[in-house]
């Protein structure tokens, strides 16, 4: 497969809605979903959404390491999970800060609140249906992966842009993060 390049913030590809995907088995998205994967391996994201590869269609993956899983979870994290016309909604009104960063915005981190608890479904990339609920940094990353076929990044919800930062500087004056 291909090693896609990653759209930057400041292309319009990530602005825009994504387009639902007719055929999730078409030979384009088959193709599309196998190089988004090698991809990801390259540029050792947790996640990535279609328009981050110039790809204006509604296909998102990600996956949660053992190290980043929830309390509630299975301590073997999450396998990388293919969502084509995904949904999400929120669990509760309780929402959590934490910080994010993003392979479309390369050595930049954000403070953002996001939904503590949320529950997501879409098809797998062999579209068959997925319904899950998820919470802790498993929720953070399908939220953050879900604004991108919104056309929305995560500075646009970061409220304190005191703690918005490249990391190379918040690493280097952690009075910054605190």
């Amino acid at each position: 497969m291909a090693i896609l390049k990653i759209a930057r913030m400041g292309h319009p590809v990530l602005r825009q809605p994504a387009a639902a995907v007719a055929d999730p088995a078409s030979a384009e998205i088959q193709r599309l979903i196998a190089d988004m994967k090698d991809t990801l391996a390259d540029a050792e994201g947790v996640g990535l959404a279609a328009p981050q590869v110039y790809v204006s269609q509604a296909v998102m993956m990600f996956f949660v390491p053992p190290s980043r899983t929830a309390a509630d979870e299975d301590d073997d994290g999450v396998p990388l999970t293919v969502l084509i016309n995904p949904e999400i909604e929120a669990i509760g009104e309780e929402t959590v800060g934490g910080w994010e960063g993003c392979l479309s915005i390369p050595g930049l981190q954000g403070y953002v609140s996001r939904w503590a608890r949320i529950r997501y479904r879409g098809l797998d990339a062999k579209g068959q249906r997925i319904e899950r609920e998820a919470g802790g940094f498993h929720a953070r990353v399908v939220q953050h992966e879900y604004d991108h076929l919104m056309g929305v990044l995560y500075p646009d919800r970061i409220t304190d842009h005191a703690r918005f930062g490249f990391v190379e500087e918040l690493r280097r004056h952690p009075s910054a993060i605190d």
